[in-house]
């Protein structure tokens, strides 16, 4: 190695393991730089994952540019990306980092219209957070209610029960009345049923049925297993059928019927890892029904 080559290695030595510092502004001291601590108590995800002895910070970015890591049940993959350890639910591969050693908390909530499912929102509208009342833990919220829709929704600070709620693979049955204007043909049933191409995949109900006919609307149950953004709704859109009111009465064996508008219940953990035991019956058995069918035909 030449002198010119030495000189650039002993350069690149001295500078590779201090860690990056993020641009302050004009009127920070260069000397505070590293005490200065983050708005908001967030800091880079990739820093937290280390700190929490998950992996190096190298190998943190790389778990968050895979898209290994959630925050609040979201995918995060950008560098830049940070979070609050102590308030933001984060987890790797699905498996949280424990929260503080809170206990852990599980409700279900009955949402009213007119709520957004979030925990904060910068338009000032409501969240479902302001019905939430006398809970001491902070819990997220899991999955999506649209703003105009309603119904079951599970919130918590258990990262691992988020993960496997959200996730397609579980095939946690989700069921919803659906109000639609006009009267439904049987044609528009049978399309329902046999599924629907949506832009982001092949969606095929478990069931769909007819409720209370009214005078120009009519209800409709479907039974969905999967969570897309809106699926319910796009559903109907497909074969040309306009929403005027959706509720999710039930997800796997828990039902709506016992908690007011508005209310909450509290429950157990078994109670929700008892769906997940449902889920794979059902699924099981659901897939030897579809093989029977098909060795008949």
């Amino acid at each position: 190695m030449d002198r010119k080559a030495t000189l650039r290695a002993s350069k690149v030595a001295k500078t590779s393991t201090a860690p990056k510092l993020p641009k302050l502004r004009e009127e920070a001291p260069k000397k505070t730089a590293k005490k200065a601590a983050p708005a908001g108590g967030a800091e880079r995800l990739q820093k937290i994952l280390a700190n929490a002895g998950i992996s190096s910070r190298r190998k943190a970015e790389e778990l968050i540019l895979l898209g290994h890591v959630t925050v609040n049940g979201k995918v995060v993959n950008t560098l830049g990306a940070k979070a609050n350890p102590r308030e933001d639910l984060i987890s790797v591969d699905g498996k949280s980092l424990d929260p503080q050693g809170e206990d852990r908390i599980y409700l279900l909530l009955n949402k009213p219209r007119g709520y957004i499912t979030s925990t904060s929102d910068p338009q000032g509208r409501p969240t479902v957070m302001n019905l939430v009342h006398g809970v001491t833990q902070r819990v997220y919220p899991v999955g999506r209610l649209d703003y105009a829709s309603e119904g079951l929704l599970f919130l918590t600070n258990d990262g691992d029960i988020a993960h496997q709620l959200m996730h397609p693979a579980t095939g946690i049955r989700r069921t919803y009345a659906v109000k639609v204007k006009g009267n439904v043909t049987d044609e528009q049933l049978r399309q329902l049923r046999k599924g629907v191409h949506l832009s982001d995949g092949f969606v095929k109900p478990i069931r769909v049925a007819r409720g209370e006919r009214l005078e120009s609307k009519e209800w409709i149950e479907i039974t969905v297993t999967e969570g897309k953004n809106l699926e319910i709704r796009r559903l109907f859109a497909v074969v040309e059928l306009e929403v005027d009111r959706l509720r999710r009465i039930a997800i796997g064996s828990l039902t709506i019927d016992a908690i007011p508008v508005g209310k909450f219940v509290t429950l157990h953990k078994w109670q929700v890892e008892e769906i997940f035991a449902e889920a794979e019956e059902q699924a099981a058995a659901y897939a030897s029904g579809e093989k029977l069918v098909k060795k008949k035909r």
